[in-house]
């Protein structure tokens, strides 16, 4: 199993996944920040200067200013704020690998629709073939 075990990962498989894991967390970050700092400001702003991540409900009976105080205080709270932030940036997300894998797919039709052209000697093999069949029918 041990030998296996190393044969997959020194396979590049791991070093792929590992790879793809560091780019996908990367991209999530720029995501985050695309969400936090570009799109939703200006979404607040139109909505009359509503900041998003401090939407919430607040389950105790105390009065809180900000969701961060809530928090600090350990009052039961619902983050829908923070909830629709995380939703936008699932959709982003999920849309950028939409697009890679129909990007990624669209190359392997290519490959696959394109076949090889059988070898010359097969081309001539079935002339001969062909021809013979010809001569029996006459």
């Amino acid at each position: 199993m041990f030998k296996e075990f190393r044969e997959f990962a020194v396979k590049g498989n791991v070093l792929d996944l590992a790879t793809g894991f560091i780019m996908g967390a990367a991209f999530t970050a720029i995501v985050s920040s695309l969400v936090d700092h570009v799109i939703m400001p200006p979404i607040g702003l139109v909505l009359g200067n509503i900041d998003f991540s401090e939407l919430f409900v607040n389950l105790s009976g105390t009065d809180y200013a900000t969701l961060s105080a809530a928090q600090e205080a350990g009052a039961p709270v619902i983050a829908y704020g923070l909830f629709i932030n995380a939703v936008i940036k699932f959709v982003i997300v999920a849309f950028v690998l939409f697009l890679l894998i129909r990007q990624a797919n669209r190359f392997k039709r290519k490959e696959e629709a394109a076949p090889a052209a059988p070898p010359a000697e097969q081309v001539l093999l079935t002339e001969i073939r062909d021809l013979l069949r010809q001569q029996r029918g006459q």
